[in-house]
């Protein structure tokens, strides 16, 4: 069984959305049959090269003021750190992520596509410099067990692995995705949102149980879950939990 999961370095709720289905495919019995498959999704295209503070950007988004915004933020890492991930609670910045899932798309024909998207999600959501620091990239894509000088190549040129970033956002819009961390399990059940760890297990298993072709169905909608426990990025922001 595959599941594909869109999503974007700059999305806070993907970074927590990933380990809560981790943490279900964890326990999932056929785990050793499932492959994980990361796809790319672009919350701002138009996002500038520069990086800039997430703070004033998520005042600026919203209307709000700045330290309405950083009660945002801190409510967010709030959530991050109730499933054991690192987050820095001030000073973060935001960046066209283009180059990143450029390079993702690299790392992917080598095997080390995971490794490397835990390294993006680590620099940007819990490390004091920045990911879109000058040559940033390469320092990661090594750290994930990648050739420094390959990826050095690969981001020089704009053109690698452009077209695969943009048919994975194709192939999203066509889904209906407008937000993200979006799960299609084996292009057949759709889970959107950062769901908790249940419905995402849930959600293996009904894959598993139905492996016969239906249309798309979304699941977590009607699950009785709070508000909060779908929380995703969408190109109008990212959702703030309510606690």
């Amino acid at each position: 069984m595959r599941v594909e999961i869109w999503s974007d370095i700059n999305c806070p709720w993907c970074y927590i959305g990933k380990a809560r289905f981790e943490r279900a495919l964890e326990r999932f019995p056929h785990r050793e049959d499932v492959e994980v498959v990361h796809r790319s999704f672009e919350l701002d295209p138009r996002a500038p090269q520069e990086a800039r503070p997430v703070v004033p950007l998520i005042a600026a988004k919203y209307g709000i003021g700045l330290e309405q915004a950083e009660a945002a933020e801190q409510r967010i890492a709030d959530n991050a750190e109730a499933e054991g991930l690192a987050y820095l609670r001030s000073g973060r910045d935001a960046a066209n992520s283009f180059d990143m899932h450029r390079l993702l798309h690299f790392a992917a024909e080598h095997g080390r596509q995971a490794a490397l998207l835990d390294a993006l999600y680590r620099a940007n959501f819990a490390e004091e410099r920045s990911a879109f620091a000058a040559g940033r990239l390469v320092e990661l894509a090594v750290e994930a067990g990648l050739d420094g000088a390959a990826a050095a190549r690969v981001l020089a040129d704009p053109d690698a692995y452009a077209e695969a970033v943009r048919e994975d956002e194709a192939t999203a819009s066509a889904m209906g995705a407008t937000g993200v961390p979006f799960f299609v399990f084996d292009r057949r059940l759709g889970v959107s949102g950062a769901q908790p760890a249940e419905t995402f297990t849930a959600a293996l298993e009904q894959a598993w149980d139905s492996r016969t072709p239906v249309p798309l169905v979304r699941v977590g909608a009607d699950t009785g879950v709070d508000g909060d426990s779908g929380a995703a990025c969408g190109p109008d922001g990212c959702e703030v939990p309510r606690r």
